[in-house]
């Protein structure tokens, strides 16, 4: 009640909601990389008025949104997002996994067939979306619309645009050792001439030698004392206080996507594509997605409860505004469907809980290695210790080929890596792929959240879960860009991962607050529901129905 009054006292952006249009001329669908459920009215009292406000104002707002699968990572949650899928049907199980043909690692948008345009083809540098097994809401808009619409995706990540854009859309993302935002050859033969004049301009060169410096005064943040923790990253010539050095070396485009002017650097190239690509602006309804990274960078090297994090959230909330002005001016809000979520949530910092007496702490990955604990134990058992493959997240993979060798029985085999594997400290549960292929499985929420993101041809032989505030990845990827550590990693099925807002705004959307729980995976068929057009092909959510249209 005190936060409603309060958004009504402070409601004064100045955009009328007008009269929707029969059916909106632009579809923008925002995605905020490792938000939150909590963060969008956590600093409520100093957001400014166009951003997240008009949002909570002016918007349908859900505030208790959750994802229904395991692996919270960013291409699951992107893909559920444009799809309105769980990974068991779009097929992203996380951002990598093993292919059991080759025993190769896979990454989630790779494509040897497509290479970057401009580029020399490399193996595993190519990307397209063919590894997204369902249409998104774009592909559906693209298809009843017999082609006259269209669909452009914007982000840091090159998964982060690749995912939303679909299969029919056109895809941009940034080039972390030119400063430039690329494409692939899936999309176009060459660069657009706009997209070209836009890298020659070097946008991101106006950072060299500059920094990044608090907006306002320290002790009006939250945590204002909190600006330097031994288990924050330290990367050069970041480091791990205020203000962050860009420096002027050959990692600064690298640099600049870990810091709020990733985000900056997205909007203005999504600015230019508005402007030159006219979207919006014809007689078919175009979809437009753009997702914002800079949130997740950060809140991995620091932590979402970090000074880093707050000032961040805080220059979103600028840039949301100059993207929500810029439409305005372009299309109209009211000719406009605006929808915000996120990919995922985001875990505290284990050593930041544990200062607060919470129990919490980050896994020993020994445990895996060649020479390790399980392998001993695995010796011991079966006379092998080269039965587990390879580890990615959440997955443990085994070595198929050496099972088949010792004659080994691979359910036998999995059952005992997993009793093993919950001994371990730090691992909450261990499910096998065997149990899910017979559906010997119960109905306990996280069973469910584990069989939903199960693909019978990409999930590994053990899923994994750790304990609640527990970290759970492998630092040795960290260690090779120069990380002195890294914060926080989401991943888990516990519910500071899955928790995410939704708001849907514009077109005559209404103001409302909604509390019942809902899922992302329901935005898509809301989507289709309100454009009027077939649902994506492995969609399971269902239309949310506050903000459909009345029709008569």
């Amino acid at each position: 009640m005190l936060i409603a009054t309060l958004l009504l006292v402070l409601s004064g952006t100045s955009w009328a909601q007008g009269t929707a249009s029969a059916t909106p001329k632009l579809v923008l669908q925002i995605t905020v990389d490792q938000f939150r459920g909590d963060l969008p009215t956590r600093y409520l009292d100093r957001l400014g008025k166009g951003g997240f406000r008009y949002l909570l104002e002016q918007g349908t707002y859900y505030t208790n949104a959750h994802y229904r699968h395991a692996n919270t990572e960013t291409a699951v949650g992107h893909a559920t997002l444009f799809t309105g899928a769980d990974p068991a049907r779009h097929g992203l199980v996380g951002n990598n996994w093993i292919d059991p043909s080759t025993g190769e690692l896979v990454y989630n948008t790779e494509d040897d067939r497509h290479h970057l345009i401009g580029k020399t083809p490399k193996p595993h540098r190519g990307v397209s979306p063919r590894n997204l097994l369902a249409s998104t809401i774009g592909d559906e808009l693209v298809v009843a619309n017999a082609g006259r619409s269209r669909v452009f995706s914007v982000s840091v990540k090159d998964r982060g645009a690749i995912i939303p854009g679909g299969h029919a859309g056109k895809a941009f993302w940034y080039s972390k050792s030119s400063g430039k935002f690329v494409t692939s050859t899936y999309y176009y033969d060459e660069y657009p001439e706009w997209v070209q004049k836009w890298n020659e301009a070097k946008p991101a060169d106006q950072y060299r030698g500059k920094a990044w410096e608090l907006l306002h005064d320290r002790s009006t943040y939250l945590a204002g004392k909190m600006d330097d923790r031994a288990y924050e990253a330290n990367l050069p010539p970041l480091g791990r206080t205020f203000p962050h050095q860009y420096g002027d070396n050959k990692y600064l485009y690298l640099i600049l996507s870990l810091t709020p002017v990733g985000d900056e650097l997205t909007l203005d190239f999504a600015k230019t594509l508005i402007e030159n690509e006219k979207v919006g602006q014809g007689d078919y309804t175009d979809f437009m997605a753009v997702s914002f990274s800079s949130t997740d960078y950060i809140g991995h090297m620091f932590g979402p409860s970090s000074l880093e994090s707050e000032d961040n959230v805080l220059r979103l909330d600028r840039v949301l505004a100059e993207l929500f002005e810029f439409v305005d001016k372009k299309v109209g809000l009211s000719n406009t469907l605006i929808v915000l979520s996120a990919d995922h949530g985001a875990p505290e910092a284990p050593e930041y809980m544990s200062s607060l007496g919470l129990e919490s702490g980050r896994f020993d990955f020994t445990y895996f290695r060649e020479q390790g604990p399980l392998n001993e134990v695995l010796k011991e058992r079966f006379g092998r210790d080269d039965l587990i493959a390879t580890h990615s997240h959440p997955y443990l993979y085994l070595n198929l080929a050496a099972i088949a060798e010792a004659k080994l029985d691979i359910k036998e085999v999995e059952h005992f890596i997993a009793e093993e594997v919950m001994k371990i400290p730090g691992i909450a549960f261990a499910q096998t792929r065997s149990d899910l292929l017979d559906g010997r499985i119960t109905d306990s929420p996280l069973q469910i959240q584990i069989r939903r993101n199960f693909h019978p041809t990409r999930s590994g032989n053990i899923h994994m879960i750790q304990e609640q505030y527990w970290f759970l990845h492998s630092t040795d990827e960290a260690q090779k860009m120069g990380l002195e550590g890294i914060a926080a990693i989401h991943g888990s099925p516990w519910v500071y991962d899955t928790y995410v807002p939704i708001f849907f705004a514009g077109n005559g959307v209404p103001a409302q607050r909604i509390s019942r729980r809902v899922s992302p995976a329901d935005i898509a068929p809301t989507i289709a529901n309100y454009l009027n057009i077939k649902f994506p092909s492995g969609s399971i959510g269902n239309p949310l129905e506050e903000v459909l249209p009345k029709r008569r």
